[in-house]
């Protein structure tokens, strides 16, 4: 267990590190948004390529900064209920999400979007708009997040087993006392 613990922390690494591209991606997103807004109302000039970077970018943020939200335990939850559990019953209550829901949804969601990311990138795919882009790098963003995700899912399943066999503490609201 402890190897897969390990495999564990070697996932949140990777994940923190694409987290960051995320986070330079927001960052790159308001410059060239106030870029764009300055240089089409000064100087009336514009392109659709800019534009849909801008797009690009904004999927790059949310499917590669999601993986790093489910580490930090900051997705969205239904707190009605999992808010007043004691005990070991949260990390149970994850476990069955994390296995459940998280996981097979994921392993779909990359199944689903793989081919689509081949066949743009195979027939070279445009956009539509005049002075557009190609579209596969956005395309792309889906089975990456989904497969980020996915290794995360896997993560927090070993960190919460390890949690409950009193290997590992949890950085989170868990009540556990450090052995």
């Amino acid at each position: 267990m402890k190897a897969l613990l390990k495999l564990s922390l070697g996932i949140d690494w990777i994940n923190e590190r694409i987290g960051w591209l995320a986070s330079v991606a927001v960052l790159l997103t308001a410059l060239i948004s106030a870029g764009n807004a300055f240089v089409r109302y000064i100087f009336d000039i514009s392109s659709n390529g800019w534009l849909e970077i801008q797009w690009y970018l904004f999927a790059g943020i949310v499917m590669l900064g999601a993986s790093v939200v489910l580490k930090l335990n900051e997705h969205v939850r239904v707190d009605l209920i999992y808010g007043k559990l004691k005990g070991n019953a949260p990390v149970y209550v994850d476990l069955f999400g994390l296995i459940f829901f998280l996981l097979p949804v994921m392993l779909l969601m990359v199944y689903l979007s793989w081919p689509l990311l081949v066949k743009m990138y195979v027939m070279n795919e445009m956009s539509n708009n005049a002075g557009g882009l190609v579209r596969w790098p956005a395309m792309l963003m889906l089975p990456l997040g989904f497969g980020l995700m996915c290794l995360q899912g896997f993560s927090e399943i070993v960190k919460r087993i390890c949690y409950l066999m009193g290997i590992h503490q949890m950085d989170t609201h868990y009540e556990k006392p450090v052995q």
